[in-house]
């Protein structure tokens, strides 16, 4: 065999030695972007599926006559002093929604608060619960 080196064996114009470090450039390049999308998806989920800054929770209900319905529940939000408000509902045996409410939470010093409520129903109610509650209070919710 003879004593020659790659770079004779092979014409420098059609196989040039200098490709590798651009090759390595385009693959960090590759790798931060990566991490880069990813960081910002995990942001997006968090901000979408993490701890809610409002929780609720029915902790009883009492039918009182054929056309109301008393609920006891507790609201916490982890800005207290930020009113909120609740959407509490009766519902008849069947499931149907009967009667709804819009109960005015407001800030308080505290973070977790039990409130008291009255639900009217156009029905005889079999059950009450809160279907949910929100920091965006209606206007005509507030007093005047």
């Amino acid at each position: 065999m003879s004593d020659t080196t790659v770079n004779d064996r092979y014409p420098t114009d059609r196989y040039p030695t200098t490709g590798g470090s651009s090759r390595r450039v385009r693959r960090w390049l590759l790798a931060a972007l990566s991490v880069a999308v990813g960081a910002i998806l995990a942001f997006v989920l968090y901000l979408q599926f993490g701890p809610p800054e409002i929780e609720s929770e029915i902790i009883t209900f009492e039918v009182i006559d054929d056309s109301t319905v008393d609920l006891q529940f507790t609201v916490t939000r982890q800005d207290p002093s930020r009113e909120a408000v609740c959407v509490i509902r009766a519902r008849s045996k069947d499931g149907q929604e009967t009667g709804r409410r819009e109960v005015l939470i407001p800030p308080s010093d505290a973070g977790t608060v039990v409130l008291n409520s009255t639900v009217k129903t156009s029905q005889r109610p079999g059950t009450g619960d809160l279907y949910g509650c929100s920091f965006v209070v209606p206007e005509y919710l507030h007093a005047r």
